[in-house]
């Protein structure tokens, strides 16, 4: 084992997801270079795209919603040319005794859609005219919504919404945690849809889009791996960390194993932007209490399955952006993304392909079935939605046993908890999707303001300086 340089790293980022990437790219750009330790073969973590007989097919996120941080970053990077948007106007779509219904996409749209009755809608209606205030404990979305709508809005619309976002459980997920604008509507205002309508930006000010790349998701993850060059490095797994000190500094020394080799680096800062079962082990030299509080984050296993089809097997329309599914519709599929539709390039002429994906935290037992079980189960149920006749042309699932955390009742205590861990340690910082949202503009956000943290950091301890002008 070789002995710790004198004159660590500035910074050592483990984890080469989005998170990670962005992060020690932003320090980049700051002017202070930053080690990139990834255990896997490349960039991007769940981020990630193949090519299948013509077909592009995303294996992780679908899309992104154009947030300013991520437009820049993909400027930044030259990638705007490889942009690609899909239509703001595509429609969207709940599955509803069999049919395919258009979703509301505003609040007026809640009033006239044929997915809730009477009742709902006036209780929609009303909340405007009303006024409350939240528990003070941590309420579940399902609670809020029943408290607020009633069951048939939690139902059709909601519970089906966040199996789209989280793969999670109403009746676990935490409002304030999984949805805090929401929380914020009813402290502020005292009704949800009257601080949305309150808060709703100018009208000429840009909308988000959903957005993709010409050669998909993945394109961004390589394009930050292939600027930050020979400092990020694959199939590095670090196995320990602990602290470590000469002539007066501090430092951090981390044992990893790359290529059968075994060498210790030493980090003035390191940013912990791994999974949290991977985090846990890494920061128990550290702390033992580490690994008993990220336990604490629950995971939802996925399946996706991603199909190819000839354009004449489907019967129903694929325009707009897919459907969701209820759980009271019986079946196995969560939602299907319907890719060709939203973005060129998926599929080739003629033909039509589309994402699917099943289990999440109400199915957890679905991943314990075999691939071709799976992929029978989900292309029956969408074969049936899209009324399509005979076998798909192609096919491909991949399975997350650890697909998105869940931002269950009691996250924000454990984010809390996390938190008061760190700062315990000077230098030692935190990113990743489990901590302010699992988009990848929450990820990117929350990793410049991790950079920010890190070049302040290193500022106070007379690093920064030193390596600007280096």
């Amino acid at each position: 084992m070789s002995i710790p340089s004198p004159s660590p790293f500035p910074a050592v980022v483990i984890g080469g997801g989005i998170s990670g990437l962005a992060c020690a790219y932003h320090l980049q750009q700051s002017g202070i270079p930053a080690r990139v330790l990834e255990a896997g073969t490349r960039p991007g973590g769940v981020i990630a795209t193949i090519e299948k007989d013509g077909f592009l097919f995303e294996l992780g996120p679908q899309s992104f919603l154009s947030t300013e941080a991520l437009l820049k970053l993909v400027e930044s990077l030259g990638l705007k040319e490889a942009l690609v948007q899909a239509d703001p106007k595509a429609p969207r779509y709940i599955l509803s005794d069999g049919k395919l219904i258009c979703a509301p996409l505003s609040p007026p749209g809640l009033l006239t859609t044929p997915l809730l009755g009477v009742r709902t809608k006036w209780r929609i209606y009303s909340e405007m005219a009303q006024r409350t205030q939240p528990p003070n404990e941590d309420e579940s979305i399902a609670a809020f919504v029943r408290r607020k709508f009633g069951d048939e809005l939690l139902d059709k619309m909601v519970a089906p919404f966040v199996s789209g976002v989280y793969a999670g459980d109403p009746e676990k997920l935490s409002l304030r945690s999984a949805f805090p604008r929401v929380h914020e509507f009813e402290m502020t205002y005292g009704s949800v849809l009257r601080g949305a309508m309150k808060s709703r930006p100018p009208k000429e000010t840009p909308r988000a889009g959903l957005c993709s790349f010409r050669d998909g998701m993945e394109t961004l993850p390589r394009a930050l791996g292939a600027r930050l060059g020979d400092m990020f490095l694959t199939e590095s797994s670090v196995v320990a960390m602990r602290r470590g000190k000469a002539n007066g500094h501090a430092w951090f020394e981390i044992d990893v194993e790359r290529h059968n080799h075994r060498e210790t680096i030493a980090a003035s800062a390191v940013v912990m932007a791994a999974p949290t079962d991977a985090a846990a082990e890494i920061l128990r030299g550290l702390s033992d209490r580490f690994p008993s509080t990220f336990e604490r984050i629950e995971y939802a296993p996925v399946a996706v399955v991603s199909t190819g089809y000839r354009r004449e097997q489907i019967q129903q329309p694929v325009d707009g952006f897919g459907f969701l599914v209820p759980r009271a519709e019986g079946l196995r599929v969560l939602g299907t993304v319907f890719n060709s539709s939203l973005f060129p390039g998926r599929a080739p002429e003629g033909m039509e392909c589309f994402t699917s994906f099943a289990g999440g935290a109400t199915d957890p037992g679905l991943l314990n079935l075999g691939d071709d079980e799976i992929v029978q189960s989900v292309c029956g149920e969408v074969a049936r939605v899209l009324q399509i006749s005979g076998k798909p042309v192609v096919t491909n699932i991949h399975r997350y046993a650890h697909a998105l955390p869940q931002y269950n009742l009691g996250h924000s205590q454990t984010v809390e908890a996390l938190g008061a861990l760190t700062s315990a340690i000077p230098g030692l910082f935190l990113a990743g999707n489990y901590l302010s949202g699992p988009s990848i503009g929450a990820c990117v956000d929350q990793a410049d303001q991790t950079a920010d943290a890190v070049r302040a950091y290193l500022a106070s301890s007379g690093i920064a300086g030193a390596v600007a002008h280096a």
